[in-house]
């Protein structure tokens, strides 16, 4: 459910429907010396679709969105953004990509409006549209008239959700999600996942949304699991659940990667 708090108003239009996966990985393997990071892991995200990647630490995560986000090269396999091959037409590919990361990378002694006004001229954005864009943002998390405000006034997860609305500033088609709500209280996490679930439903927006918590995960998503590296389970929940054996997502968890999941609510 979509509180009174969360985005109310996002701007933008829905994106047209299309056959092009908004994400796709064929073959894609990483090593870090002689350490193997992702092996021969493939996987697609349709259009409108929100996408959990659960994993253990060093399950690959972390190098996967910096392969997705181009941070690194990909040595071994295809990434493909709305067809884009991301190492061979960069640039056409990151246009489509908004990404928060788990770190938080506002400056905090500039005001909001600074941060975002920023970010929106590295795309290109003129200052007559960055300013509507960032007014209409702002305004449907009732936060426009802390504007002009030190970031650093703002509680986590404020400093979250503007990050959020820092990604979206050049209208992405698909959004990547490192850990984003991390550290944050119970209503915080509420708040921006409705905010998220809201952009995939009503504007057509893909998410890849990485977590450790279960209570994060929908009925309705689509469920990537790593485990060393290998993607050992990638469908609707129900599918996942039902494959591994299991009654819930947090018991075919555990069977996926040999670890005890703890109770929902908490991290894996």
């Amino acid at each position: 459910m979509v509180t009174n708090a969360g985005l109310k108003d996002i701007p933008g239009k829905p994106l047209p429907e299309t056959d092009i996966p908004a994400l796709e990985l064929v073959s894609v393997s990483y090593s870090y010396g002689k350490r193997q990071a992702l092996d021969d892991v493939t996987f697609s995200i349709a259009p409108g679709t929100c996408a959990v990647l659960l994993g253990l630490n060093g399950a690959g995560k972390t190098t996967l969105f910096s392969l997705i986000s181009h941070l690194y090269a990909t040595r071994h396999g295809h990434i493909h953004v709305f067809g884009h091959d991301i190492d061979r037409r960069p640039g056409n590919a990151l246009r489509h990509l908004g990404i928060v990361f788990q770190a938080r990378t506002l400056d905090l002694d500039l005001s909001i409006y600074q941060n975002l006004s920023y970010h929106a001229s590295l795309h290109g954005i003129g200052k007559r549209d960055a300013d509507r864009r960032i007014h209409e943002f702002m305004q449907s998390i009732d936060m426009s008239d802390r504007l002009h405000e030190k970031t650093r006034s703002l509680s986590g997860g404020q400093i979250r959700r503007v990050e959020i609305i820092r990604a979206l500033i050049h209208r992405p088609s698909l959004l990547l999600l490192d850990e984003a709500t991390v550290g944050l209280d119970i209503k915080s996490r509420a708040t921006i996942l409705a905010d998220i679930r809201k952009l995939v439903q009503e504007k057509n927006i893909s998410v890849l949304w990485a977590t450790h918590l279960i209570d994060e995960v929908a009925y309705a998503d689509q469920i990537i699991v790593l485990n060393q590296g290998r993607l050992v389970a990638n469908g609707p929940v129900g599918e996942v659940v039902k494959d591994a054996g299991a009654q819930t997502i947090n018991e075919a968890f555990s069977r996926l990667t040999g670890v005890l999941a703890l109770d929902t609510g908490r991290q894996l």
